[in-house]
């Protein structure tokens, strides 16, 4: 029997009051959901968010033994697995999506490394988005106030600002702009607007839709980084500054033990830095067929080889969303195992001395 396709598993996430809850009963309006899991996680002793969801025609899963980012993911593990035994035994109905809601207080990259490291989930689901939704309102105090919104929108596919109809217009823009900043690769979308399709959420994985034909433009939407230009002037929150998005590329194919001792220094960096890494990469051992790369923090996601390249771009393209790592050092890196030209800095020559090894021990210390 052929393995059955992966199951596309979306993450909605966001602080506290941003309006999950909403998006969800949005989702729901849609029919969007109508062949969905939805997996609602809260963090206290009396549940009251699912009472809040419009009926979903599909199924609906509390999680309530804690806050997804913790304790819960032995839970989280554990009702997948339950869902696909009944799937599979026909004791439910085959549904063709799931989608996680998290408390407010959680982090997504853990639960996007226990879905990436459990041997069978890993087969079973494909991550295809996060979504963080962002309040318009309050989101600039939240986002000075909590390092988790900070990370919540510097890990998204799509963020979707909400209340921006209650905020003040010089407000919004301001905090629109902020989270361009942050996360430069993820498209703002606004609740309010008319023209918000659900769809363009749920569907923002590798593959595109309708053909299922790989479209990885759109999935690492690079040339975003391009247009946002590191445009630094302005009076930028110095949290926010800690978190940086940039594109590593490499126009010849690369050797794969370069790429895997690349992946393998940045994990021991401190594998917390790492919040995100997408790519697409052309290798000298077999150059028509490209490899996907996806890794959260420390846990690099099995390589997926495509069968041919999607379109006429074939070079290599890494989009790397960091905290904390200096940007400069992992050039440095990067062009030490993909000869990529370096940029003219004083230190350059001790880099060619020693080409694994940046000049202030930054990477490898």
């Amino acid at each position: 029997m052929p393995a059955p396709a992966p199951i596309p598993i979306n993450i909605l996430t966001g602080f506290l009051g941003a309006g999950k809850t909403t998006l969800l009963n949005a989702l729901v309006r849609q029919g969007l959901l109508a062949d969905a899991v939805v997996l609602i996680n809260e963090f206290g002793e009396i549940p009251l968010d699912h009472l809040l969801v419009e009926g979903v025609e599909g199924d609906m899963i509390l999680l309530s033994s804690g806050c997804l980012c913790c304790s819960i993911r032995g839970e989280l593990v554990s009702a997948l697995e339950d869902l696909l035994r009944r799937r599979d035994n026909r004791r439910m109905r085959a549904f063709d999506r799931v989608v996680i809601e998290t408390t407010g207080l959680a982090d997504p990259a853990p639960i996007l490394n226990t879905l990436m490291l459990h041997p069978y989930l890993s087969r079973r689901f494909v991550i295809d988005s996060i979504v963080t939704v962002v309040d318009a309102v309050n989101g600039a105090a939240t986002l000075d106030a909590h390092k988790e919104a900070r990370r919540q929108a510097a890990v998204a596919d799509r963020l979707v600002l909400t209340k921006s109809d209650l905020a003040d217009e010089e407000a919004v823009l301001v905090l629109t702009a902020r989270l361009k900043r942050l996360n430069p690769t993820a498209p703002l979308l606004d609740a309010a607007s008319a023209c918000l399709e659900g769809a363009s959420l749920l569907d923002a994985g590798l593959h595109a839709p309708r053909t299922q034909v790989p479209d990885v433009a759109r999935w690492l939407n690079a040339q975003a980084l391009d247009r946002s230009g590191h445009d630094h002037a302005h009076d930028v929150n110095r949290h926010d500054e800690r978190i940086r998005a940039f594109c590593l590329t490499a126009d010849k194919p690369l050797r794969a033990a370069s790429i895997d001792l690349f992946l393998q220094l940045l994990r021991s960096i401190e594998a917390a830095k790492m919040l995100r890494l997408k790519g697409i990469v052309a290798l000298i051992e077999r150059p028509d067929e490209p490899m996907i790369l996806h890794g959260v923090q420390h846990v690099v996601h099995e390589p997926v080889r495509l069968a041919r390249w999607p379109d006429g771009d074939r070079s290599t393209r890494l989009v790397l969303i960091a905290e904390d790592l200096p940007e400069d050092e992992v050039r440095k890196l990067w062009a030490a195992i993909s000869d990529a030209p370096e940029p003219d800095r004083p230190d350059r020559q001790a880099l060619q001395d020693n080409p694994l090894r940046t000049p202030s021990g930054g990477l490898l210390g």
